[in-house]
């Protein structure tokens, strides 16, 4: 949360995902103030997220691109674009839907690799040692 919570981190990521990855073309489909937006492209490229990478020399022009890292949060962006679309919005009638490589409308599910299996509450567990400072702090 620390590389992608930040106001716009997201929606940036997103929209480089998408094809915009000229700064202005992000601006606007982002509605992002320019000085914020250009501070979250700089930790993102900071964390490896996006890459900045010249197309022009004279001047000097850059585009955004996403990184392993960054095209393995697309799938993230969509299942929490898809909760949006259940769960939050009022004008379900115009709900654009994406569609899969197949042919498919786009419906992301979150699974488990090994066995297929739909991650659900109480499939899973979390283990891990529990320290006196992770309770007290």
């Amino acid at each position: 949360m620390k590389i992608i919570g930040e106001k716009w981190a997201l929606l940036a990521v997103r929209e480089i995902g998408a094809g915009s990855r000229r700064f202005d073309e992000i601006v606007f489909d982002t509605g992002a103030p320019r000085d914020v937006l250009a501070a979250r492209l700089r930790s993102l490229q900071a964390a490896g997220v996006v890459e900045r990478q010249q197309y022009q020399e004279r001047p000097a022009r850059f585009e955004y691109v996403l990184t392993t890292a960054g095209e393995d949060l697309i799938g993230v962006i969509q299942a929490i674009r898809e909760w949006g679309d259940v769960h939050a919005r009022h004008d379900t009638e115009n709900i654009v839907p994406f569609t899969h490589a197949c042919g498919a409308e786009l419906h992301p599910a979150v699974v488990c690799r090994a066995c297929g299996q739909d991650i659900e509450m109480g499939s899973f567990t979390y283990e891990r040692e529990v320290r006196r400072s992770d309770v007290t702090a």
